[in-house]
């Protein structure tokens, strides 16, 4: 079969587009109108003005339709059926992130926040101006998918849940404030993470936090093996109440930090050596004996460290108890805090959010992203690593 030379009409096509003051958006807007009329040709079963017996259907016009893009605002003549209607594939099927973000930005314009700024985000994003119904109609599907994902009904049992806050400014009533969002990662019995809940918090607090870990009982979750955090002291308590019978690991990053505010800074590099290497033992009797050697150099220099170790140590080496799992992942929040830096350097554009479900919004969108990746991608903890560390605590039991 002879194949087609397209080579030609390409080069014919390229001259063209060298030729706009704006080559990229001409392609886009030139490949655009191509995908619309292929699509929509492959729906209506004929090319148009063709006679074929197979047509479902037959078109009829066209109309326009606003689409904001990077590379600007492009006004598509999107062809018109008789029956069945038609919406282009890369109009619906834009990431709910970019939703957010720009509905971030519309929301601002909306409730006033209209400052250079976000003008100049907007414009990044190839907005050229906002309406109240752009705000409801990109808002509409996303509020359903958000609120779907924070109240889904959840599994019964999760080896070890994570949990760590996301702060960030919103305007609230006239006020900028610094409000929370708790975040609760969780690892399933066949080895993915999942973000369990997504919950804005106007003060971090014991009352908070149980009515977070209520929520998700309520939804379903029974037992949880172990849990990670930082030695907040409402959350700490929270997860003693509402997961009876589970471990609390005290974030081992978080326990460094803490004690290393006391040492100097010509002594944090040696210091900290031998202090990891408490966390670097195979079992807690080996981690208690490394830390009493600590203890006993240090005691004497840096007596408010050495007493932060004390106090904590023990908390911070439940890990060692499931020899099972990965204990570098189940250690510290770090896998938890890495998504909250990401989230971060995404949002950090958005400055101050308008309202607060802008910011919850954008990020239960981002936490999506990152749920149905982990689902589709090597499992974080191998299943059968699962398995064997309930044998071992069922034989506990």
């Amino acid at each position: 079969m002879a194949q087609n030379n397209h080579t030609p009409f390409l080069k014919k096509m390229l001259l063209a587009f060298m030729t706009e003051p704006d080559p990229l958006y001409a392609m886009l807007e030139w490949l655009t109108n191509e995908l619309m009329k292929l699509e929509a040709e492959n729906k209506v079963g004929a090319h148009k003005g063709e006679h074929c017996p197979t047509r479902t259907t037959h078109f009829s016009g066209t109309r326009v339709r606003r689409f904001d893009t990077r590379l600007g605002t492009i006004y598509l003549l999107v062809p018109k059926l008789r029956k069945g209607g038609y919406i282009p594939f890369f109009v619906t099927e834009r990431k709910r992130s970019e939703q957010a973000l720009l509905q971030v930005v519309q929301e601002a314009f909306i409730n006033g926040v209209s400052t250079r700024k976000m003008e100049r985000l907007a414009q990044s994003l190839g907005i050229e101006s906002l309406s109240a119904g752009q705000v409801s109609e990109i808002t509409k599907d996303l509020n359903d998918q958000v609120e779907w994902f924070r109240t889904r009904p959840l599994e019964k049992e999760y080896p070890v849940i994570w949990v760590d806050a996301l702060y960030e400014k919103v305007r609230c009533e006239r006020h900028v404030i610094s409000m929370a969002i708790a975040v609760v990662q969780g690892l399933t019995s066949e080895g993915n993470r999942e973000i369990l809940a997504v919950e804005p918090m106007y003060a971090e607090s014991e009352d908070t936090y149980t009515h977070l870990f209520e929520q998700l009982k309520r939804r379903g979750v029974e037992t949880v093996w172990l849990c990670i955090s930082d030695a907040h002291a409402g959350l700490k308590n929270a997860i003693q109440k509402c997961f009876l019978g589970s471990s609390w690991q005290r974030c081992k990053v978080h326990f460094m930090r803490n004690i290393l505010v006391h040492i100097p800074h010509k002594e944090k590099e040696s210091f900290a050596a031998k202090l990891k290497q408490i966390w670097y033992q195979p079992d807690q009797e080996s981690a208690k004996r490394v830390a009493l050697l600590v203890i006993q150099e240090y005691q004497d220099r840096f007596p408010q460290a050495i007493a932060l170790l004390e106090e904590g140590l023990e908390d911070s080496l439940q890990f060692l108890a499931f020899p099972h799992l990965d204990q570098r992942k189940i250690s510290s929040t770090n896998s938890l805090e890495r998504i909250h830096k990401e989230i971060r350097r995404r949002t950090r554009v958005v400055g101050i959010f308008p309202t607060t479900d802008s910011y919850l919004r954008l990020v239960t969108s981002y936490l999506i992203e990152y749920t149905e990746d982990w689902m589709s991608s090597k499992k974080y903890i191998s299943s059968e690593a699962i398995t064997e560390q309930q044998a071992e605590l069922l034989k506990i039991a």
